[in-house]
């Protein structure tokens, strides 16, 4: 970067919102993406964005866009010659719809504020994480990001109305739709949403929210052959439709990890059964919500498929059972961490199949598998306490090949990044992959926008 350039920043943002590279702290869930660039920019509005990217445009300086740095992929992963682009000024909450149930936000805003917003508004913000302390809406929108609700309210993209954004050129695109209903030409949003900051860098968001939810539901069970998880999958969509908005399963390796004694989650059923499963629903009557409920448990439980249960009759239960699902940061820091998805059905064999290869090929190696199995997702976390890079070939190859017989993704709701970008292949296929990179070199042809992400252009 030229003197001048940096010069220019400089006057744009404030000299105080263009720093060295040494004043950038690492993410504090550990994502292993350290600022290794020259320069982070801070921007305070779209305008500045627009000139921060025009200049940089100019003198083909490539800008990895940067929120909460929460990504898995190595998103935002920057090199030496870089400059970093971070949103976290563009944090403003600009105004919520309580009638059309929309709220408007800036990129920086994060999830947990947005999500406490909607409910001092008495409305409901349907994306939920666990890295919602940290994560910001702006890259939330950009990989598209998934969760825990999925199965009721969708990805990301399903609660986005419109959004802005700017090009590599400096040009914004403003599509800040307020309306379900808009078929007034081509829906540009899209460019942008799971695009990871290659196409453009979004800098404000209509997001559509839902009806608070009154009642609140959740069970803990237990089953003993994943045939049974699949069986009490079908029967809860059956029996609580559209309020089921949460089904995770935990295999028997994460449970026991992450609960007393070996960890620090109190243990609600005991230790010894080979899967556990969330169920949660949401509705809007709270009497009729909990006899639907407690019928569908009773249902299960008259049957094979559970053998042992436990209902949350508080918010600190409920609380207490989703704590124990959530308690990942040790497996962000620490693990190699894969999302996939495939068919429901198949997952248990997927599984069994992909630890028998890792544990046969790596010594000393923990395998943890739990996951959004209402969407089709799955994480695999494996840990290795030493020798990692001697592995992580193996390792990878094990989990992405396995996946073909399947015809199953690479990602589900984490992208792609840099770590999976080799494997894309196994889940795109050549012509979508050339598609992706006709549209990258037609939107950002000096290639500044978060280079080698996602795709890599020669």
């Amino acid at each position: 970067m030229t003197a001048e350039l940096r010069k220019t920043l400089a006057g744009i943002v404030g000299s105080a919102n263009a720093t060295s590279g040494s004043d950038v702290a690492d993410s504090v869930w550990d994502t292993h993406q350290p600022f290794q660039g020259q320069l982070l920019v801070c921007p305070s509005s779209t305008e500045q964005v627009a000139q921060v990217l025009a200049a940089c445009d100019c003198a083909s300086q490539t800008v990895v866009p940067m929120g909460g740095l929460t990504n898995l992929v190595q998103g935002c992963a920057t090199r030496a010659g870089d400059i970093g682009l971070s949103l976290r000024k563009l944090n403003r909450i600009e105004a919520i719809d309580p009638i059309a149930q929309t709220m408007t936000v800036q990129a920086g805003v994060t999830l947990r504020e947005a999500q406490a917003a909607a409910d001092a508004a008495g409305l409901f913000f349907p994306l939920d994480i666990g890295a919602r302390d940290n994560c910001m809406l702006g890259g939330n929108v950009a990989t598209n990001a998934g969760g825990t609700k999925v199965i009721r309210y969708g990805m990301s993209r399903d609660s986005v109305l419109g959004l802005e954004a700017v090009l590599a050129n400096g040009t914004v695109v403003s599509s800040m739709n307020r309306f379900i209903k808009n078929n007034s030409g081509f829906d540009l949003k899209h460019l942008f949403i799971g695009t990871e900051g290659t196409l453009g860098v979004i800098t404000r968001i209509v997001f559509r929210l839902s009806v608070k939810p009154r009642s609140h539901n959740v069970a803990l069970l237990a089953c003993n052959a994943f045939a049974d998880v699949v069986q009490v999958l079908k029967s809860a969509r059956e029996q609580l439709g559209s309020d089921l908005c949460g089904f995770e399963v935990m295999w028997n390796n994460f449970y026991t990890k992450v609960t007393v004694p070996e960890g620090k989650q109190p243990a609600p059923l005991p230790v010894d059964h080979a899967f556990y499963v969330i169920i949660e629903a949401m509705g809007t009557d709270v009497a009729r919500d909990a006899d639907l409920f407690t019928g569908a448990l009773e249902s299960l439980f008259d049957g094979d498929t559970v053998v042992d249960g436990v209902l949350a009759k508080s918010d600190k239960e409920r609380a207490a059972i989703w704590a124990i699902r959530d308690d990942v940061e040790w497996l962000v820091s620490n693990c190699m961490n894969f999302d996939v998805s495939l068919p429901v059905v198949d997952v248990g064999d997927y599984v069994a199949t992909v630890s028998a290869r890792i544990e046969a090929d790596v010594p000393n190696v923990f395998i943890a598998a739990f996951g959004h199995l209402g969407d089709n997702n799955i994480h695999l976390s494996v840990l290795l306490e030493k020798d990692r890079s001697k592995y992580e070939d193996v390792i990878q190859e094990h989990v992405y090949q396995a996946l073909i017989p399947y015809a199953g993704a690479i990602s589900a709701e984490h992208g792609i990044g840099i770590e999976k970008r080799e494997f894309l292949p196994i889940s795109r296929t050549p012509a979508e992959i050339q598609l992706m990179k006709s549209l990258k070199i037609m939107m950002d042809p000096n290639n500044i926008l978060n280079p080698g992400k996602v795709i890599e252009i020669e």
